[in-house]
């Protein structure tokens, strides 16, 4: 299977969030919770967000069937909203993705977040250099968190 990653547009911002909604599903039933904030974001608060973030997107066929987006605070990069279409996951998109994002930022260090029983998500930023390094509770639903970083010179 073929995809290439590029920068996304405001433009996007409608097929981002039904793609979002969409590989979220599988995070709500995990915990149970159809409250958490990718599945009630809207397209406004996206096309916002285009002015502070970079979003990528995975492009396979004309479809976009993944998406991540990040800013830059405080030499910290804070990476956010993973999404792969369920039928393309398992397939290097994700990793794709987030090798990426990495390039487009020289911060001191990276950060994210993963819900704490998202087994497969948490392995993928491990292979990528990530650590846990604290946990927390998330406001919709007292969801435990892990928050992961790393460090530029991991890089």
């Amino acid at each position: 299977m073929t995809y290439k990653i590029i920068q996304a547009v405001s433009e996007d911002a409608e097929e981002l969030l039904l793609l979002q909604k969409l590989a979220y599903q599988s995070e709500a039933e995990l915990y149970n919770n159809y409250d958490i904030p990718p599945l009630k974001q809207t397209v406004g608060e996206i096309i916002d967000q285009f002015s502070t973030h970079i979003f990528l997107k995975a492009i396979s066929r004309r479809e976009i069937v993944g998406t991540v987006r990040a800013v830059e605070i405080n030499n910290t990069c804070h990476i956010g909203r993973l999404a792969v279409h369920p039928d393309m996951q398992n397939k290097g998109i994700g990793k794709g993705l987030m090798k990426e994002m990495e390039k487009c930022f020289t911060p001191l260090r990276f950060e994210l977040f993963a819900g704490s029983k998202s087994d497969k998500n948490i392995r993928l930023y491990q292979s990528l250099g990530y650590n846990i390094y604290k946990t927390a509770k998330y406001g919709c639903g007292d969801i435990e968190i892990f928050y992961m970083e790393k460090m530029r010179k991991n890089i």
